[in-house]
């Protein structure tokens, strides 16, 4: 199809690229959601709530259940910086 279909397609060209555009915007927050450092820094806010009477014990136990969650997967993803390996 090579050039034709180029042409064929090229009214649809602002739609690629504003899919594109999606694409790289959850990427990075996925990038970010998934950084050990964001979740590490996420871990000791959530301390130091506790710590200040700001939550529950249990506000911080189901937290910090999901941030450790987090922090698996994103081992597993091989994910975040610092850790020598790309996502």
């Amino acid at each position: 199809m090579g050039l034709i279909g180029e042409v064929l397609l090229l009214p649809f060209a602002p739609v690629r690229g504003g899919l594109w555009a999606v694409r790289q915007v959850l990427a990075e927050a996925e990038r970010q959601y998934y950084d050990p450092g964001t979740i590490r820094a996420e871990l000791a806010r959530l301390e130091r709530m506790l710590e200040a009477g700001e939550i529950t014990e249990e506000e911080f136990d189901r937290q910090e259940d999901v941030l450790l969650d987090r922090l698996e997967e994103s081992a597993h993803r091989g994910a975040g910086t610092g850790n020598g390996t790309t996502g």
